[in-house]
């Protein structure tokens, strides 16, 4: 028996009159998008590690799987991610139940250099980021962090790359935020396709 096929079919009542696709892609791809209001609702176990299960089945150079993801989700975990993590953010991030650190491991397992491990650990990231969305959660990656802190902080060797602190959970108030970002919490447009795509070579 094959598994069921998990699919998006409708817009968000959300995004619609800020988000539209000048081809046809499943809506999920529009739905997600990265809310800074997070309620302090808690996450399951099943559903955070349904997440990450998705982002683990991500395509990897040689198959070799350089991310790792270190999840904060207790309130003493949460504290230590807190320390690092820069003023603005924490203003709306320190709501989220669950933070994730995404880290690539820079080295292949025979010891050479591993060019594409930041590469492949974004495509982890968006494997996540969907997976979430399907599940009526929310995650916003951000880079706004204290790297020297957070890999003291961690215990995180130089071998690995930090990325991004990932915020996960399910959307709040938008009053929960300070003012001067309710008028951001809306999902936003991206550039026309001919800005993004080039043909043959690249003009200068």
């Amino acid at each position: 028996m094959t598994s069921p096929i998990i699919t998006s079919t409708e817009l968000n009542d959300e995004v619609k009159g800020h988000r539209t696709s000048e081809y046809p892609i499943n809506p999920i791809f529009l739905n997600r998008w990265s809310p800074r209001a997070y309620s302090e609702r808690k996450v399951s176990e099943q559903d955070l590690y349904t997440v990450l299960e998705a982002a683990h089945w991500a395509p990897s150079s040689y198959n070799d799987q350089p991310w790792r993801f270190i999840l904060a989700r207790t309130e003493e975990q949460l504290a230590i991610f807190h320390t690092f993590i820069n003023e603005f953010n924490l203003s709306w991030a320190s709501k989220a139940p669950i933070l994730i650190m995404v880290a690539s491991h820079k080295f292949r397992d025979n010891g050479d250099p591993n060019a594409p491990h930041s590469f492949d650990s974004g495509t982890a990231w968006g494997y996540l980021a969907l997976q979430a969305k399907l599940l009526g959660l929310n995650a916003h990656a951000m880079g706004g962090f204290s790297r020297e802190k957070a890999r003291i902080a961690l215990n995180i060797p130089e071998e690995f790359e930090l990325h991004a602190v990932v915020c996960l959970g399910y959307q709040g108030d938008i009053l929960s935020l300070p003012e001067a970002l309710q008028e951001r919490e809306v999902p936003n447009q991206r550039r026309p396709l001919t800005e993004v795509i080039i043909e043959g070579v690249m003009n200068p």
